[in-house]
């Protein structure tokens, strides 16, 4: 069987150390993908996606995050399964490009998840918002927002829409991945079939263009086996209007949360 999306990250050092390689395919015994399958394809990113680095930019990044609208400019958005403690002190590194950082690498300050995932690890509440530090640069202190730009949090998209997901496989110095796709249901997850997204996907924005060139998030890599058991199927949780209060929780600056490990994926 193949792994989740962020159990690959989890395992890869150990595999890396075992086999001399970090195998990023599917596992033998995965199912062939449906005829059509599309393959991500790599390209220099985009100012409002990055990578997360738990141990500084030296160390491999693991799962994707992303910038989203709000008042003060300093939230992304991730995968709940992605979190883990307070998450202070990680960095996030929009535009992550072979190694550079266009935008700046930003500090994480706080974590907020949804209870139904702080109690109990509902798939369905499988994201999460974590705030960033304001930076300086040239010589003033600015929000992450004013320097990425953000796109709007948005709604579970209905089946047949066409996203485009952009997402960093865990690594070190490279390049994000995208795929255009059009989203299917799955017991009661939106649900997209492309090649290529593997550790480090999770928590990667479900991207919709919408009149007058506003881009939505409409769902993350993750909920259903954290993201999916093989490469080429993904998962998101099914947005709903209650994914809006987190993003009221962080702006009002209420409780963080200390987020525990996540649960078994299930594959």
């Amino acid at each position: 069987m193949g792994m989740s999306k962020v159990r690959v990250w989890a395992v890869a050092a150990a595999a890396a150390v075992s086999l001399g390689v970090l195998a990023a395919g599917p596992a033998a015994a995965d199912p062939p993908a449906p005829p059509g399958t599309p393959t991500a394809t790599s390209f220099a990113g985009t100012p409002t996606v990055g990578p997360l680095f738990r141990n500084g930019l030296g160390s491999d990044h693991g799962c994707t995050a992303s910038v989203v609208a709000s008042p003060l400019g300093d939230e992304i958005l991730t995968a709940a399964h992605c979190v883990h403690g307070t998450a202070a002190g990680w960095q996030f590194a929009p535009g992550y490009d072979d190694g550079a950082t266009p935008y700046g690498v930003w500090t994480v300050t706080h974590a907020y998840v949804p209870p139904a995932w702080q109690k109990n690890g509902d798939t369905q509440h499988d994201y999460a918002v974590l705030t960033v530090a304001p930076a300086r640069r040239a010589g003033r202190t600015v929000s992450l927002q004013s320097v990425t730009g953000a796109d709007v949090l948005g709604q579970a998209p209905a089946a047949g829409t066409a996203v485009t997901d952009i997402a960093y496989n865990a690594g070190l110095d490279d390049q994000a991945i995208h795929c255009a796709v059009r989203v299917y249901w799955t017991d009661g997850f939106p649900s997209f079939n492309c090649h290529g997204y593997v550790g480090g996907s999770s928590g990667s924005p479900w991207l919709l263009k919408g009149p007058g060139g506003i881009t939505s998030v409409v769902g993350v890599i993750g909920g259903l086996h954290q993201g999916g058991c093989y490469e080429y199927t993904s998962y998101s949780p099914a947005f709903r209007p209650d994914v809006y209060t987190l993003i009221a929780r962080a702006t009002l600056g209420l409780r963080p949360d200390t987020v525990p490990q996540a649960g078994s994926d299930g594959c």
